[in-house]
């Protein structure tokens, strides 16, 4: 009896092979024993970003409930379902997990509530973004290795990291920034990330949803996709509590939307036939894709959260009371430098001579933007709640 497991697939030629990476921004030998990929992964775990990321929120407080989904249990969710798709795609399994791990580092407190709180302080600026910002955190301001700062990740997986970007921001970027200018495309790899990123948040925020009470399994069968999996799972199991019921509704969801991506991407890769991830990046439109029924279904569902959750007022006072925080603490310390730790009033300082006073608000969002969602409350209480010690 062989109890060997079975051989990986070998990747697809237009999967990012290791070996014709494009490289690092700094220049290593070569990892042992590991491909570049595992390693840009392995660097990204070990970060205090991603540490950071157990208490930054998703939509809801991370203090408001030990169960909700936090953006380091939302990106591990994101990398599961990805890899996958990456597995059935044949393509690199690590670079898309590491690309997945990494995509959130430059989130700000609070969600997105503190985003836009922040873009609206860095508006005069250069305004704040988080896609950029996590590549600004695995460029630059990591602090961990002796001969460069940042992570010094491959090309592969910085492409990957930003999804986004304005023409402006594109020239200041370099080769990372030619997609953007070109009207091209990132890896499969990325591609799939991406994807993964939607169908994740979608469904783990109906769970966190009707967990908080913002919604129920009725409101939800508006939506055809969770009506469809509903009725299938109550036929089936007419007992089941409604717990156990939520569960096997979203895993069954989830199954159906990754497959339709897998399904979906196969077939367009068929039709293109791209021979390599250059070919891949040269296209006008991406691949990677759900069906068109599929994709119908899963923006009806985000239009249903977003009415029902995201605009909730008990969501909505969470998000004024954040957006204030942030405010709140951009316009102290950039009015006053000094009352930042040492290491970030140095920063600012330096950025000053260098950039005048664009570079001291750069500085003190990065400091922010860095903030857990309770140590942001607390800087706050510090600077503002005369009993509170410093």
């Amino acid at each position: 009896m062989n109890d060997a497991a079975p051989a990986a697939a070998p990747l697809a030629p237009c999967a990012a092979h290791d070996e014709r990476s494009r490289g690092r921004r700094h220049p290593e030998p070569r990892p042992e024993l590991r491909g570049e990929f595992q390693r840009d992964r392995d660097r990204i775990i070990h970060s205090n970003a991603f540490r950071r990321l157990v208490y930054k929120t998703q939509v809801f407080v991370n203090h408001e409930g030990d169960l909700y989904r936090t953006r380091i249990t939302h990106s591990i969710e994101v990398a599961q379902i990805a890899r996958s798709a990456a597995i059935a795609l044949r393509l690199n399994e690590a670079l898309t997990e590491a690309i997945c791990l990494a995509h959130d580092l430059g989130h700000t407190p609070f969600g997105h509530a503190g985003q836009d709180a922040l873009n609206e302080c860095m508006r005069d600026y250069g305004g704040f973004e988080h896609n950029l910002q996590s590549l600004r955190v695995v460029d630059e301001l990591e602090e961990r290795y002796a001969e460069f700062s940042g992570l010094n990740l491959t090309f592969e997986c910085r492409e990957g990291i930003l999804k986004h970007c304005s023409v402006h921001h594109a020239r200041e970027l370099g080769e990372l920034g030619e997609r953007f200018l070109k009207r091209q495309q990132p890896g499969l790899e990325a591609q799939i990330a991406n994807l993964a990123d939607e169908i994740a948040y979608n469904n783990h925020d109906v769970d966190d949803g009707l967990r908080a009470q913002l919604l129920t399994v009725e409101a939800l069968r508006a939506s055809r996709m969770f009506r469809r999996q509903h009725e299938a799972v109550a036929a089936r199991y007419p007992d089941l509590s409604e717990r156990r019921l939520v569960h096997e509704i979203i895993r069954r969801m989830i199954n159906h939307i990754v497959l339709d991506l897998i399904r979906t991407t196969q077939s367009r890769l068929a039709q293109a036939k791209p021979a390599s991830i250059e070919e891949v990046r040269a296209l006008s439109k991406p691949l990677a894709a759900l069906s068109d029924e599929c994709r119908e279904e899963h923006l009806e569902l985000k239009e249903l959260l977003r009415e029902q959750v995201y605009r909730h007022y008990k969501v909505l006072r969470m998000t004024a009371k954040a957006r204030r925080v942030v405010h709140e603490l951009f316009d102290a310390f950039f009015k006053d430098v000094t009352l930042m730790p040492p290491e970030h009033r140095e920063q600012a300082l330096k950025a000053e001579a260098a950039n005048s006073n664009t570079g001291r608000a750069r500085t003190v969002a990065d400091y922010i933007a860095g903030m857990t969602d309770r140590y942001a409350i607390l800087e706050h209480r510090r600077l503002f709640e005369p009993s509170e010690r410093t």
